[in-house]
């Protein structure tokens, strides 16, 4: 059948709404293209914004520093959680996703203006809560228990960034459809694509616990309703709130899949184990907000008993599989590649030069052995009584917001310029060191502020020393010596942090032009379409033969059963029975 001329046009207006990429063959929709963009440069501004509050509050919990007075702390902590756990994270999600849509199944994106309506609704919401919190008036920090009451556009913007965020999510769920209906990907869609969709799928749980709680609350602030309950308050915020950390791990966990097959080619073990761990977070992995709610009056035993033992393991089970899987993927890949001498050869070929890989494993260690042991301490309800609203809690949320999530979106950044804004990355020798300057200061960070916690430093008070305190306490000498080191470590990773912003700025403001000649180079050692091999295509390394992962994995063990049964030792001594 002869095509006319008016339909060759709306092919021709069809197809130039799209690019080729030169290193990978994926066809890109440029709307796409430009969310992923905005979202990213978004993101980075307001972790730029949050890393200087928090580096104001670990030079405060320093007390040979003690930056700031009590009033200027707690308004500079409600900022430094707004915009790091919330605002820079999500941001960056919403890019992930957007590239896990349209750009891995090469396909249009659905409904761009309603993307850019949402885009537009999160950047409202995000500043209009930053502009409350800064006049004062809503230092309830990120948890905004009540009866603390902040002020109504406080909660309003939390309200219009959750909506944003959604409208993000619905456009993510109408490209797949899209995706489908118009057959650009053959047999079920890539892992790391079924990753985004485990965190669009929890996403989408969390806002709805978020207005659940959040609307009530705003209405609560201006007048409309005269009393919230302050622990049904609690119980649903940590619906919202530690599942909005849920989101990042799945949505990291599926860049780690991306990273690997980009930078070493490498698939995974069995694509079926590693959905099947994806799958395991949808269903049980919210399970683990139970762990702020265990000292709460008013929940019985059986929900604490069961949120967090018999249904919690199975949300852990799925972080085991790919803490398995993502470094055996690696080892099958290295093998494959050449590297086949001794145990860890595979290792210590690893491209550990370039960034995207080296911020990738970094992340992947200390997600694992920093984050997810001491999750599961804290998930235990008898030892959670020991640290419970002590420093441990956000020392442990530093190794897997900050440590995993974040770092790993830092590492994903390295291949986001060359291939989204088509820019060479300047500063490479410096961009080589970045990741691991950054890992440093997170790891001082977390492991100093768990230590601190275990010595029973409280949470959120303002001051360790208690100088004003009427009836004086002192904490051990050694609880001193690690807040010291915790905001010498928090100086090292902000000099980190700086470095990755002002890396990725320069890099989209005066990085050379890529192009198909220089692409390849621009992303360290990679061979051309490997992406599409990798990454596009389903499929698994077909081996099992990893002696080098199976050596770590026991590692890990190890360490995992000695310290969580350290921990009962340490409640039997300081909890005495008879």
């Amino acid at each position: 059948m002869a095509i006319t001329a008016a339909e060759t046009g709306v092919i021709a207006g069809i197809a130039a709404k799209f690019r080729t990429c030169p290193a990978t063959g994926l066809k890109i929709d440029l709307a796409a293209e430009r969310l992923i963009k905005a979202n990213a440069v978004a993101a980075v501004v307001f972790l730029l914004i949050g890393g200087v509050f928090g580096l104001l509050v670990a030079l405060t919990r320093w007390p040979a520093v003690h930056l700031l007075p009590s009033d200027w702390f707690y308004l500079v902590l409600t900022a430094h959680g707004l915009d790091v756990l919330l605002l820079w994270i999500i941001f960056f999600e919403m890019a992930v996703l957007y590239f896990a849509s349209a750009v891995l199944l090469s396909c249009r994106l659905a409904a761009p203006q309603v993307a850019w309506v949402g885009f537009a609704l999160m950047i409202v919401g995000g500043l209009m809560t930053n502009v409350a919190v800064l006049q004062g008036d809503s230092s309830v920090m990120f948890t905004s228990y009540v009866p603390m009451k902040a002020e109504p556009h406080f909660y309003l913007g939390l309200i219009l960034f959750a909506v944003g965020a959604l409208l993000g999510c619905i456009v993510f769920f109408g490209t797949l459809v899209i995706a489908r209906e118009e057959r650009t990907y053959e047999g079920s869609v890539p892992l790391v694509t079924f990753g985004a969709i485990t965190a669009a799928v929890i996403a989408v749980f969390t806002i709805a616990s978020g207005a659940i709680i959040l609307i009530p609350t705003f209405l609560w602030s201006v007048g409309y309703i005269g009393h919230i309950d302050t622990v049904m308050y609690k119980l649903v915020w940590w619906a919202m709130g530690h599942s909005s950390q849920q989101i990042n791990v799945a949505a990291h966990v599926a860049v780690w899949y991306l990273i690997i097959a980009v930078t070493v080619g490498a698939k995974p073990l069995s694509e079926k184990v590693s959905r099947t761990a994806f799958f395991l977070y949808i269903l049980f992995l919210q399970l683990a907000s139970a762990h702020h709610l265990l000292v709460e009056p008013g929940l019985s035993s059986e929900w604490r008993v069961f949120n967090t033992s018999y249904a919690l393991y199975l949300a852990v089970l799925g972080s085991l599989i790919h803490g398995m899987t993502v470094p055996g993927a690696i080892e099958a890949a290295q093998r494959k590649n050449g590297y086949v001498n001794g145990l860890f050869e595979w290792l210590r070929k690893a491209p550990w030069g370039n960034p995207a890989f080296a911020g990738m494993f970094l992340s992947l260690v200390m997600f694992g052995f920093l984050g997810g042991i001491s999750g599961v301490v804290l998930g235990t309800e008898q030892i959670n009584l020991m640290m419970h609203n002590t420093l441990y809690v956000p020392g442990h949320f530093h190794s897997t917001v900050v440590a995993g999530t974040t770092l790993t979106f830092m590492a994903v950044t390295y291949l986001v310029l060359p291939l989204i804004f088509q820019r060479q990355v300047i500063w490479p020798k410096l961009a080589k060191w970045q990741p691991y300057l950054f890992a440093l200061g997170v790891a001082g960070i977390s492991l100093f502020m768990m230590g601190a916690g275990t010595l029973g430093v409280a949470r959120r008070h303002w001051d360790i020393t208690f100088s004003d305190a009427v009836i004086s306490f002192d904490y051990p000498a050694t609880a001193f010596l690690m807040m010291g080191l915790n905001g010498l470590f928090a100086i090292i990773a902000s000099v980190g942090g700086a470095l990755y912003i002002l890396i990725t700025v320069g890099t989209v403001l005066f990085g050379k032009k890529v192009d198909a000649s220089n692409v390849v180079a621009s992303l360290g050692p990679m061979p051309q379409k490997q992406v599409s091999g990798a990454v596009k295509e389903y499929g698994s390394a077909g081996t099992w033969q990893l002696p080098g992962t199976y050596i770590i994995v026991g590692v890990f063990f190890i360490t995992f059963v000695l310290y969580y049964f350290v921990n009962w030792k340490y409640l039997s001594e300081i909890w005495p029975l008879g």
